[in-house]
């Protein structure tokens, strides 16, 4: 089974297969770095379904860009491994895309890859993740963690052996549309940008793995 917010935040709230809407969030939460919120939008994306508040996510205001990494199926190649994109809050107990429950709290969003081993086969066709970390651990904005420090710091987040990530990838600027959309068989997909940068986020899902 195979696995929004323009900048002027041209909002779409559609009801859809089970219920998923994309709102305004507001500001950014108050326990997050002060550094972090300055880099962040202002205003964020609630996602519900129905009157249930899934996560809340607050994107950075211009995507971080370095040198090409030169890794395939990689579609932002030029984000460093890393960087800071976001930050998202559960209200109450989420979970990932793996059945993983993620506890309530504030986290923050770093670009990371899967490593090619076989391991992630079936994943997603592309190899870019948001990383989450606890935001009370991760302070820091311009911090670019490697990998192995990386995973570590989302294991705190998981409580398991395996770290938190949502799945994304760069977004088709044709065909953009802000909001969330069913994709695939289980999938809800949400898009927004960061900066000019379209992106796409699976935001509820299930991968078999």
């Amino acid at each position: 089974m195979k696995m929004k917010l323009a900048l002027a935040f041209s909002l779409l709230t559609a009801s859809l297969a089970f219920g998923l809407t994309a709102e305004s969030a507001g500001a950014p939460p108050s326990d997050v770095d002060p550094a972090i919120v300055g880099a962040l939008q202002k205003d964020g994306i609630r996602v519900k379904d129905g009157d249930k508040v899934l996560m809340e996510l607050w994107f950075r205001s211009s995507m971080p860009k370095g040198t090409p990494n030169g890794q395939p199926n990689v579609t932002l190649a030029e984000t460093p491994h890393g960087a800071l994109l976001g930050v998202v809050r559960f209200p109450q107990r989420g979970q990932d895309r793996r059945g993983q429950t993620v506890k309530a709290g504030t986290y923050t969003l770093r670009f990371s890859y899967f490593p090619e081993n076989g391991d992630h086969q079936g994943a997603a066709p592309q190899r870019d993740f948001l990383v989450l970390s606890p935001a009370a651990d991760d302070k820091d904005l311009n911090a670019m963690p490697a990998f192995d420090p990386l995973m570590d710091m989302s294991r705190k987040a998981s409580g398991t052996p395996h770290p938190v990530a949502l799945s994304m990838w760069r977004q088709d600027a044709v065909a953009f549309k802000a909001g969330v959309a069913p994709e695939g068989e289980a999938d809800q997909v949400l898009q927004t940008k960061i900066g000019d940068q379209a992106i796409s986020v699976v935001v509820a899902g299930v991968f078999n793995h």
